[in-house]
């Protein structure tokens, strides 16, 4: 493969990996500006499944922090593959509670979540544009 063709690549992965960190950073952000409205949604959201409320409520309080790690990860390209570990496996747990939930139409979006998770994972190698990059070459 030409270099012009390898930079395009890779600058493509930059944009999906930026784009995936971005859309994680607003989730936790949105959801951390009011947190206890999100526990008080999720908490009914949950109460008709066999998930105990406290636990419910834990999820509700950790998720956002864990969305917004992963989203400032990404965002910069620092320990790219443990954040989209971490990503993929939030979104497992959220198909989970989708799945309690008998909500096919949000578990469906999550699938999405998920793809996009594996493809930025499968091609990890083309994560030029990060400060992964930059912490091997200073290495």
């Amino acid at each position: 493969m030409n270099e012009s063709k390898q930079k395009t690549i890779e600058l493509a992965y930059f944009i999906l990996r930026l784009t995936m960190g971005v859309n994680m950073f607003t989730h936790g952000v949105a959801r951390l500006l009011d947190l206890e409205k999100f526990n008080t949604w999720m908490i009914g959201q949950f109460s008709n499944t066999i998930l105990p409320e406290f636990l419910v409520s834990l999820s509700s309080y950790v998720i956002p922090f864990v969305e917004l790690i992963i989203g400032v990860l990404l965002i910069l390209g620092l320990f790219t593959s443990r954040a989209l570990l971490l990503g993929a496996l939030l979104i497992t747990a959220l198909v989970f509670g989708s799945g309690l939930q008998e909500n096919w139409n949000v578990m469906s979006s999550q699938m999405i979540y998920a793809i996009f998770f594996f493809i930025l994972s499968y091609l990890i190698e083309l994560n030029r544009f990060s400060l992964d990059r930059i912490r091997k070459n200073c290495k």
